[in-house]
């Protein structure tokens, strides 16, 4: 079936005259009709093309509970054949209310954002957050009521983590089973829909995280409607989303028409792709680009900039090169090695992963390179890994915390509570200076110190078993000690949940007060939001744990002094004069600082810098 970029041809959607159009891809079945329940009656599909069925009807309104009762044929012992039917929900169902899904009309809504046309990546500043933990109501909702906070601390995007259909009221997200329902307990499509066009109001841009490299494992029925997943490749949660087997064409068209429903009916801004490198795909023209190739026509429509961000760990850069020079098109990528060298450079014990990391020198060498592993020997991998990137700055997103490195921890620990106070600065400033996009987590601004725990609220004992045993063998490597949290139960979710109170007192404000001008900083300085790599140069002293980097632009010198080490260092600096004017001392106590060294620019060529300590200065060039 021809793929239509200018309105979604896949599920139940409603026409211009109010009737509902269903086109579902089930080449598995023998015969399919539609369950309207609240009729309680049912209309047969028509089979056409390349295993697609169709219907179009006035019976079916907004609002409707609808399943399909599928049939299809088995062989018992004797040969005989006999038919089987089934009630399923919609594979591509916009909203669900447990086993039934809604019908639900996506052009109702009366958006309000006709004058947004987004703007550039590298003016991205970006926040993540989780929905049902940013506010005590865990809704879209209840965000909006956050955004004037957010565009007060300085953000310009905030990252939505997965909100799919998934099963319960609790899950991270990527356990999602319908990719195109919005999980109802969030607030449903409507309320997205609502949030999306609050932000772009705000001048907020929107992204948001979809997973397409596996689907979840409670209420997955894909694979009795069509052959959705492949024997060919396998990914930690089992058989491969088939993008590449025999019948792959209607699986790649499913996951297109998904990402193009995000930018298209929900206004998303962009779609950071969970673990790009999970995604198994052989084809002449991977599914990654073939979706690029339909973003750019859609954009190219609509006159709005839509970018796709992916996250991969396999520092190959065929994945954010152009389409055109051979690459998958992906506009930016995360880059977690920037986060490991700076957490071990901060004092965090080389277990597990982060046994490939020394330190301040590998730091020094991703402001420099990206990639810390771009063709080395890499022990925990035991291979050589990764190639050289000359991809601009705004093509990485780097990050001193995120979802993954704090609720992948055995306790969901943050940085607050690993690292002091003064080094928590530090390394918000390493993100702020760098010559990337940066990603805060929320709360991190404020040094939030209650954690965020890995949960879920499954309903198969035999798989809240299994994920319980997973995490267990998780942390093996990494000698944690204590009781892991059970992620079943709700209090690893309720103690996850951000204390709202805490911005607005003792240390924690002054935190808040500190990235407001990181931020600022980065913001108002060419050198900085100018995100030319080939001005940046780091220096890494490792005797003393200290980094010196600089920042070109033609109008503005930067020069960072990141010392992470607990004692005061003298660091030599050429051709620092009092010309310079110094933007930030972290220690400085408007932001809790002691600072013991109030002279920090010596006559000697030397900088005496405090412990745990940032010092940016600036040279205005005439």
């Amino acid at each position: 079936m021809q793929l239509d970029i200018s309105k979604r041809k896949i599920g139940l959607n409603f026409d211009e005259g109010g009737f509902a159009e269903i086109w579902l891809w089930a080449p598995l079945i023998t015969d399919v009709s539609v369950v309207i329940n609240d009729l309680n009656t049912s209309i047969k599909l028509e089979k056409i093309d390349n295993g697609y069925w169709y219907l179009k009807t006035d019976k079916i309104k907004t609002e409707a509970s609808y399943c399909f009762e599928i049939i299809t044929l088995s062989t018992d012992e004797n040969q005989q054949s006999q038919k089987i039917k089934t009630l399923r929900a919609d594979p591509a169902s916009l909203y669900q209310n447990k086993e039934n899904s809604i019908a639900f009309n996506v052009n109702s809504y009366q958006w309000t954002d006709q004058n947004w046309k987004g703007f550039e990546l590298q003016k991205y500043i970006i926040y993540e957050l989780h929905t049902g933990t940013f506010t005590p109501e865990g809704t879209f909702e209840s965000i909006i009521s956050k955004l004037n906070y957010l565009v007060d601390l300085g953000i310009t995007a905030i990252e939505v983590m997965p909100v799919s259909q998934f099963s319960g009221g609790r899950n991270w997200g990527y356990d999602g089973v319908f990719p195109f329902a919005v999980q109802n307990t969030y607030g449903g499509p409507q309320q997205l829909q609502k949030l999306v066009n609050a932000c772009h109001e705000k001048g907020l841009a929107v992204i948001l995280d979809v997973v397409y490299n596996h689907l979840g494992p409670e209420g997955n029925y894909f694979s009795e409607f069509a052959p959705y997943f492949t024997e060919k490749h396998h990914t930690p949660w089992g058989s491969a989303i088939n993008f590449d087997d025999e019948g792959c064409e209607g699986v790649r068209n499913y996951y297109i028409e998904n990402a193009l429903m995000w930018f298209r009916d929900f206004h998303i801004d962009a779609l950071r792709l969970d673990a790009v490198h999970a995604i198994k795909d052989s084809s002449a023209e991977h599914i990654l680009a073939e979706i690029k190739h339909y973003t750019n026509e859609l954009s190219e429509l609509t006159a709005r900039s839509y970018y796709l961000i992916a996250e991969s760990d396999l520092n190959d850069n065929r994945y954010i090169n152009h389409l055109e020079d051979g690459g998958y098109g992906m506009d930016a990528q995360w880059i977690d090695e920037f986060h490991h060298a700076l957490r071990v450079t901060a004092g965090q014990d080389k277990t597990g992963y982060y046994a490939d990391f020394d330190g301040i020198t590998q730091l020094a060498k991703s402001f420099n390179d990206a990639y810390v592993y771009d063709g080395q020997f890499s022990k925990h991998r035991n291979k050589n890994f990764g190639k050289p990137a000359n991809n601009p700055g705004e093509q990485f997103v780097v990050f001193s915390q995120n979802h993954d490195q704090i609720g992948n921890r055995m306790l969901g620990e943050r940085s607050s509570t690993l690292v002091s106070f003064e080094m928590l600065k530090v390394m918000a400033a390493a993100v702020f200076i760098s010559p990337f996009l940066p990603l805060i987590f929320m709360g991190e601004e404020w040094a939030e110190t209650n954690p965020f725990q890995f949960f879920i609220s499954h309903n198969e004992k035999e798989l809240v078993d299994a994920v319980r045993k997973g995490r267990k063998e998780e942390f093996i490597a990494f000698h944690n000690e204590g009781e892991i949290p059970d992620p079943q139960s709700e209090l690893a979710f309720t103690a996850s949940k951000l204390d709202w109170e805490k911005p607005e007192i003792g240390n924690h404000k002054l935190m808040l007060n500190y990235y407001k001008k990181l931020i600022a900083l980065r913001k108002n300085n060419p050198a900085l939001n100018t995100l030319d790599r080939k001005g940046t140069n780091a220096k890494a002293d490792e005797a003393n744990n200290t980094i010196i980097l600089s920042r070109k632009h033609p109008k503005q010198e930067i020069l960072c002094l990141l010392n992470f080490s607990n004692d005061i260092q003298n660091i030599a600096v050429k051709n620092l004069s009092n010309k310079w004017q110094l933007l930030l001392d972290s220690s400085d106590k408007n932001y809790g600082g002691s600072q013991l060294n109030n002279t920090n620019l010596a006559h000697n060529g030397t900088v005496n810098i405090n412990p745990a300590s940032v010092l940016i200065f600036s040279l205005t060039n005439e």
